[in-house]
């Protein structure tokens, strides 16, 4: 039998222990303390659990729960410091979805359980199978409508992204650098290995390894020269996709030598007289060359002008 003292945090103590005991006696398996309006910090809330854990009678027959709200922001940091105070079972909802702000986040609590529960956190650890944490966010996101945002810890499109230059050279030297869990970990497949999105923040050292994974052996000027289109581009474009790269290497690296170059075309067509074009064409010394030429139209005379300087 479960017992939960809604608003338990602004309780008087001595009454809420006393409310405590007579529901213990009654036959109450499980005490549920929440934070209902998620008023309290981290520390607070850890001395509730406490003191309930050290003044309540009959408490080692009992199980305390946690039920933490998200209004400050601080479900997830109640929710561990409850725990680590003696709560050893937590309310939480996958993706924090809930009233107001939302309830403690299942794939929070359980990763940071994971990460530091051995080093900071008492050895708390839970049972749960965390390759499955991805694929129930996206289940919950579906089935209730409410999305993820992008950056939501743990389970947003930009939890594992790495965009900044300093950011993206680390991951690449080294992940567990910016990287403190292995998105296998919680069932995450991300479409190149590194994470790495590209935009106007990355450098070289990313750019050139994406190159490289799509096949370019590019380096030196032709890498500076590229870097620069590249950048002029995430300037106007958040994330450059790699039919992006593809289209800039086509561009900048893989470009035909110039023969001739137009520099400028005049055309003259009416009613009275012959369509006239006047072209001027520069060849690969620089070098300027201009001809006139008649035709059927004012595009038929520009082709037949540029006949005439190149000898076709």
């Amino acid at each position: 039998m479960n017992c939960s003292c809604c608003i338990a945090e602004a309780s008087d103590r001595e009454f809420l222990y006393q409310i405590l005991g007579e529901v213990i006696n009654a036959g109450a398996t499980t005490l549920n303390i929440p934070d209902t309006v998620g008023y309290n910090v981290p520390d607070e809330f850890g001395r509730l659990i406490a003191h309930i854990k050290a003044n309540t009678p009959g408490i080692e027959n009992v199980i305390i729960s946690t039920h933490c709200q998200n209004d400050l922001g601080l479900s997830t940091a109640n929710t561990l410091a409850g725990a680590c105070a003696g709560a050893r079972q937590v309310e939480v909802t996958i993706n924090g979805i809930g009233e107001r702000a939302g309830n403690a986040s299942l794939e929070e609590v359980v990763m940071a359980l994971k990460c530091r529960g051995e080093q900071v956190l008492g050895g708390l650890y839970t049972g749960i199978n965390t390759k499955q944490i991805v694929m129930s966010s996206k289940m919950v996101e579906e089935y209730s409508g409410l999305h993820v945002q992008p950056h939501k810890a743990i389970v947003g499109a930009n939890a594992f992204a790495h965009e900044s230059g300093i950011h993206q050279d680390g991951i690449l030297k080294h992940k567990n650098i910016y990287e403190i869990i292995c998105p296998e970990d919680i069932g995450l497949q991300r479409s190149n290995e590194s994470g790495i999105v590209l935009g106007k923040l990355s450098g070289r050292h990313a750019l050139k390894t994406r190159l490289s994974e799509l096949g370019y052996d590019i380096d030196g000027k032709e890498l500076d020269g590229l870097f620069w289109r590249f950048k002029a581009v995430a300037e106007k474009k958040k994330n450059i996709t790699d039919d992006d790269l593809i289209a800039l290497v086509s561009d900048v690296v893989f470009q035909p030598q110039v023969v001739w170059k137009l520099g400028d075309v005049q055309v003259t067509c009416g009613t009275l007289g012959l369509p006239m074009a006047t072209v001027k064409l520069i060849d690969a010394e620089g070098e300027e060359h201009i001809a006139c030429a008649n035709g059927t139209g004012p595009v038929d005379s520009a082709y037949k002008a540029v006949d005439h300087i190149v000898k076709v």
